[in-house]
């Protein structure tokens, strides 16, 4: 049983951790991740960890807003609460100020942390129980030529990944000679996922989705902008039978709400640190499970907290998808926690070990701090 506790500190941390490399999206080119670390003590000396990582077009704040917003608004408005209470606690933090979804789950993520820590259980029971014993993840492929990406492709499957997304935008003709080349490297039974990250319109998502049909694709993630659920709707209908994924479009229920009503995808994405924290993430995988449409959990940049997070909350049920896309150590040169976290074989054993499992490493906060 936990002891009464109360929230007596909390420090907001901005780092700057280098990527492995120079990673390309439909939004930009960059080579380092800008992040949030929160830590949380609460009296008897209990302590917890929370992580985001907000990326330009995914997220609606940058790292320095996110790091405000904690230290002026949402922080004060939790102190002296009970971080074991997560309701009350989003209750506050709904109060305090509509949006910053990222600097919401920060504090949710770290007192989640603190109450499983103090109980002696890892967060995947604190949450209810794990399904699962094992976690499989998923490779990521950026706008590179077919050669590369075929390279890239059966170096996964080497690895041991079962599973790997491509990212597609800049001409539907190299995106099928990518998608084809990569199929041809991996042969059958290696699921192949493409990221348009709302870059087409509908017509040509069409298009390009019937130009790549025969290469037996697991899903084609976010065709169309976020906005645009009808065109979604009709890429789904149109698509050649390959299932679609919201993404962009996906950010609170109502949003999903919204998706489910209009038939715009058979598939949703979901990222704690989009959706506002580990509940809300629980919730609307719930939701969506109601509805008939599996989820795909992950964010491909985060940091060992965050990661760690999105494995618990994946553990816990079986309408994730496996091919889990929190796989933000296989991108950073660096971490911020004592033992980063290992995902090069693709798999990875539930882990074990009390809260989150993760220790904060001083010595990298300062080495990689920015505020």
């Amino acid at each position: 049983m936990l002891p009464r506790m109360r929230i007596e500190h909390i420090e907001v941390f901005g780092v700057a951790v280098p990527l492995a490399g120079v990673y390309t999206t439909a939004y930009e080119s960059r080579t380092v991740q800008r992040s949030v670390v929160v830590r949380i003590t609460a009296s008897g000396g209990a302590i917890g960890l929370g992580n985001v990582d907000p990326v330009p077009g995914y997220s609606t704040e940058t790292a320095d807003q996110t790091v405000q917003a904690l230290k002026d608004v949402f922080a004060p408005s939790v102190l002296g609460g009970d971080p074991a209470n997560i309701h009350v606690l989003n209750q506050r933090l709904a109060a305090a100020g509509a949006g910053f979804l990222d600097a919401k789950a920060a504090i949710e993520m770290a007192c989640v942390d603190l109450a499983a820590r103090a109980l002696g259980v890892p967060v995947h029971t604190y949450l209810g129980g794990a399904v699962r014993d094992t976690l499989l993840f998923n490779g990521w492929i950026g706008v590179v030529s077919p050669e590369q990406a075929a390279k890239e492709a059966a170096s996964w499957r080497k690895r041991g990944f079962r599973s790997a997304k491509i990212k597609v935008g800049g001409g539907i003709e190299l995106d099928r000679e990518r998608v084809r080349a990569v199929r041809q490297a991996t042969g059958p039974g290696f699921g192949i996922r493409i990221d348009a990250n709302a870059g087409y319109d509908a017509e040509t998502s069409i298009k390009l989705a019937r130009m790549v049909a025969d290469c037996d694709l697991q899903l084609f993630e976010q065709p169309v902008p976020a906005d645009d659920l009808a065109g979604m709707a009709r890429v789904r209908r149109e698509a050649a039978g390959i299932p679609i994924m919201a993404d962009e479009s996906v950010l609170d229920h109502a949003s999903l709400i919204r998706i489910i009503r209009a038939d715009a995808a058979d598939i949703v994405k979901v990222k704690v640190m989009k959706q506002g924290g580990i509940y809300n993430t629980c919730r609307m995988i719930a939701t969506a499970e109601a509805a008939g449409l599996r989820c795909v959990l992950g964010h491909g940049f985060g940091l060992g907290i965050n990661t760690m997070a999105e494995i618990m909350v994946a553990a816990t049920s079986s309408n994730v998808i496996d091919g889990l896309e929190c796989v933000g150590p296989l991108n950073t040169a660096d971490d911020i926690v004592a033992e980063p976290l290992d995902l090069q074989r693709g798999w990875l054993p539930l882990p074990t070990g009390p809260g989150l499992g993760v220790t904060l490493d001083p010595a990298k906060i300062e080495r990689y701090r920015f505020a």
